[in-house]
């Protein structure tokens, strides 16, 4: 009679445990839905329909928030678009979901340069070739773009001064 309340405790903390387990489906899977508006959204940018494509890489994760891969191909237009800043963004929610993903890695490092920011592009590099026991498709094409960033010419402001066009000249107004 003791152990009466107890047992019904622990009896009813079982029943519920076991039967959500039941009824959730596992973290990992990416919804159906999710995945057929990626589809969706990689033949509208395979067309040049930018606009479309975001449409559906958004739809995409409003299904599913946790679809990585959309995360990576809305930072993809967002840099054809020049919107690095954007990017930088979207590749940083798709590290979120999964901190070794090594397309998101040389995508962000990609928007970095583009922005400016050689040396967290860099780090970047780093991580990918600490990820990558042997040469990959990533590491060799951050490489590449950071090399082509450093041997361009680097301009300052004072470098370049700007020049007045013709009819730009307000006309003098005597002051009586």
């Amino acid at each position: 009679m003791r152990f009466s309340p107890a047992a019904l405790a622990l009896s009813l903390v079982l029943a519920t445990v076991s039967s959500v387990s039941y009824s959730q489906s596992a973290d990992v899977e990416i919804k159906q839905r999710s995945i057929e508006y990626m589809g969706l959204g990689e033949k509208a940018q395979k067309t040049g329909n930018f606009e479309l494509a975001t449409d559906f890489y958004e739809t995409a994760l409003a299904v599913d928030p946790r679809n990585g891969s959309a995360f990576i191909a809305l930072a993809q237009i967002s840099r054809v678009q020049g919107l690095p800043g954007k990017a930088i963004r979207l590749y940083r929610e798709a590290l979120i979901l999964d901190p070794n993903n090594l397309d998101a890695l040389a995508g962000q490092g990609e928007a970095l340069v583009q922005r400016g920011a050689v040396e967290k592009a860099k780090l970047n590099l780093s991580r990918i070739e600490t990820l990558c026991r042997t040469k990959c498709a990533q590491n060799d094409q951050l490489a590449s773009v950071i090399t082509k960033s450093e041997k361009a010419p680097v301009m300052s402001a004072a470098a370049v001064t700007p020049k007045p066009k013709v009819g730009d000249e307000k006309p003098e107004t005597e002051t009586p």
